[in-house]
């Protein structure tokens, strides 16, 4: 049984609460496969009266925005130690070079990484926690969220429910194939995010290693210039 079949044996109150409760979870910081429950679930909202699409939009929405609040608190209060315990409890996920690549996205986008960050596995885990660890102004990380939340979350069940109704004979059949290319899509970016990270964490230690060897070298060359002298 996959997931969209399963979803089918519990009443809609409990699939718009499911999808509000992992997808709010994912964002806070734990690795849940939010992205798939969302699909699964715009795809039965097409196939069955009894989901209303816009109250599952809703409910993803506010998963979404919540949970990166929630995350975005505890990052702020727990700071980098959080970051070092989620490593040893996460390691697939909250690994030097997994953290390496979310700092370095949020170097160079600032608020932007949050947003764009929600349409990419790895980073959905990462904005709100790392946002808080890196003291970024509040104001800037809601209203990134906020955009973020609702594009994301409201746009996928749009698209989704929306290729469900004009497609639902097909998908009736081969509503699998759904799923399956939003597994191959998590995991080809998972992939190429994981690629990046390491050349990020190389690229990183080099920098650290330049930087402890320039004060070495400079003391070299006062030896050097004091006993010329």
């Amino acid at each position: 049984m996959h997931v969209q079949e399963w979803l089918e044996t519990i009443p809609a109150v409990a699939v718009y609460a499911l999808v509000g409760v992992v997808i709010g979870l994912e964002s806070l910081g734990i690795p849940l496969p939010g992205e798939i429950v969302l699909v699964s679930s715009a795809l039965l909202a097409s196939q069955h009266g009894a989901i209303d699409p816009y109250i599952l939009g809703a409910c993803a929405t506010v998963g979404a925005i919540v949970g990166d609040s929630i995350g975005y608190a505890i990052g702020r209060k727990g700071g980098r130690p959080l970051l070092a315990w989620l490593g040893g409890k996460f390691p697939k996920h909250f690994g030097e070079a997994n953290i390496a690549l979310a700092e370095r996205s949020f170097e160079k986008w600032g608020m932007w990484a949050v947003f764009f960050g929600r349409f990419v596995a790895l980073l959905r885990i990462f904005a709100g926690p790392l946002a808080g660890v890196l003291r970024m102004p509040y104001w800037k990380f809601l209203t990134a969220n906020v955009l973020g939340g609702i594009l994301w979350a409201g746009g996928t069940t749009a698209v989704v429910y929306s290729v469900g109704v004009v497609a639902e004979a097909w998908l009736k059949r081969f509503s699998w194939l759904g799923l399956v290319l939003a597994v191959l899509i998590g995991l080809t970016s998972m992939l190429v995010l994981k690629n990046r990270a390491k050349k990020a964490v190389a690229r990183a230690e080099a920098a650290k290693e330049q930087a402890a060897g320039g004060p070495r070298a400079r003391g070299r060359v006062a030896e050097c210039g004091g006993g010329g002298a």
